[in-house]
Order: C-alpha cells, then sequence, then structure tokens
C-alpha cells in the first residue's frame, strides 16, 4: 500500500499551528477546486484537521459543510444517508463508539439535517454520544456542554430535539428500535428532579416505531467516479 503524501499547499497549511481563512482560500482554489470528491480529498481533509491545533471559526465551516456534502450528495445513494454510508461516517469520526471531537459530532448532525433519510443508527449514535457525556464524562458533546452536571440540560435539550428532527408528527415523536433505547437509557440514568421539564414531554410523545426495514445490501460505499477505497482512515 502506497503511503498518502499530501499535495501542495495542503503539505504547507498542515505543517502550521493555525489554520487561517487564507489557508482554506488557498485550499479551495488549489486542493479542492471541485470540493471533495475523492477518498484522498477525505484523506486530506482529516489530516488536515488533526495536524493544526488551532483553527479559525472558517475552517469549522468549511470542514462540515464539505464533507457532508461529499457524504450525502456525492456518494450513493445521491441525496440521502443509507447504512453503508452511515456505518463509514461513524467509524470516522468516532474511537470505539464516542466521537472524537465537537466538530466532527457538528459534521455527523450537519449531515442528518441534509440528507432526505436518516436511518436509525445514526439517530441513536447522536443521541448515544449526550449518554456518554452524562455517565462517562467523554466524547464530543461533552467537549460542548456549558453545564457540566448528571442533568439534563437545556441545551442538551435542544441537542435532542435536533437529532430526532423529521421524526415528530401531530405532537408525536416516532422513535426507531435504536433510538427509543437510546433514549430509554438517557431516563434510566437521569433524575426526574434534576431534569429540564421538556425533557417529560419529550419522552410523553415518544411513539415505538418497529416495523421491518428494507434488506441490507452488501454494496462498499460508491461515489460517482467509483474510486472512492475502503480504507481513509487516518492515524
Amino acid at each position: 500500500m502506497s503511503e498518502f503524501r499530501l499535495a501542495f499547499p495542503a503539505c504547507v497549511i498542515a505543517g502550521k499551528h493555525r489554520l487561517t481563512a487564507e489557508d482554506i482560500s488557498l485550499l479551495r482554489k488549489h486542493t479542492f477546486p471541485e470540493g471533495i470528491r475523492t477518498s484522498d480529498d477525505v484523506v486530506a481533509m482529516l489530516a488536515l484537521n488533526n495536524s493544526c491545533p488551532e483553527k479559525c471559526p472558517e475552517w469549522n465551516c468549511f470542514f462540515v459543510e464539505q464533507l457532508a456534502d461529499f457524504i450525502v450528495n456525492y456518494t450513493y445513494p445521491q441525496g440521502s444517508l443509507d447504512e453503508i454510508n452511515v456505518a463509514w461516517l461513524m467509524r470516522m469520526v468516532s474511537t470505539d463508539g464516542v466521537v472524537n471531537s465537537a466538530l466532527e459530532l457538528e459534521l455527523v448532525l450537519h449531515a442528518m439535517e441534509i440528507s432526505a433519510n436518516v436511518p436509525d443508527e445514526l439517530r441513536a449514535f447522536a443521541l448515544d454520544q449526550l449518554r456518554l457525556a452524562l455517565t462517562e464524562g467523554i466524547g464530543g458533546y461533552k467537549l460542548s456542554r456549558t453545564v457540566d452536571r448528571k442533568g439534563i440540560t437545556r441545551q442538551d435539550i435542544d441537542y435532542v430535539t435536533r437529532v430526532l428532527r423529521g421524526t415528530s408528527d401531530a405532537g408525536v415523536i416516532h422513535a426507531q428500535p435504536l433510538t427509543w433505547s437510546v433514549l430509554m437509557q438517557i431516563a434510566e440514568e437521569t433524575l426526574p428532579a434534576g431534569n429540564h421539564p421538556r425533557w417529560a414531554d419529550i419522552l410523553s410523545t415518544l411513539h415505538l416505531v418497529e416495523y421491518a426495514g428494507p434488506p441490507r445490501r452488501s454494496r462498499w460505499l460508491r461515489i460517482v467516479d467509483d474510486t472512492f477505497g475502503s480504507e481513509t482512515a487516518v492515524a
């Protein structure tokens, strides 16, 4: 297997302590002139994100929007998420089920927002980041949580609402089995007296949806030009 190397100017930018707006302009012009389109582009973005300790706000937007667009709109099924690209996304942003950073969690959330379909696995994965923050004090959501306490806060309510967006109809939240299971685990780990009042409202409107989903496909993640390889992890 050949060793991956960043091309100019990405290789120079990767050696900097801080990513600036000017760096992003160079990346847009020279490294990703058509956006993120290949597995090498994904690896380059991850390498840049991991190599520079400080990043300007423009990088956060660039990282989230470009990678979410690639995952949802450029890989198959275009415009949506399925179990294949969801599994790939979760592996890319997490270690042992724990999202590595707040920025990578934002990538997950934005991909959910722009997708026509969000599999149960991804909603449950996103909600589990709240459980991990509450019970183990780890993960990307923990890093962004402004109030560090065991109970459900207003910020947590906003997060849960964002994850469950699109599942509500006529005041009822239709939760598929994995999503339901994580919400129940969170409820068991918190005391009602210590939770935001809206948490009880969310639980009271939950409806478990149990149905046989479509048969899982065995395809690997594919993009339009069929060049996407099976390894995109960055050490």
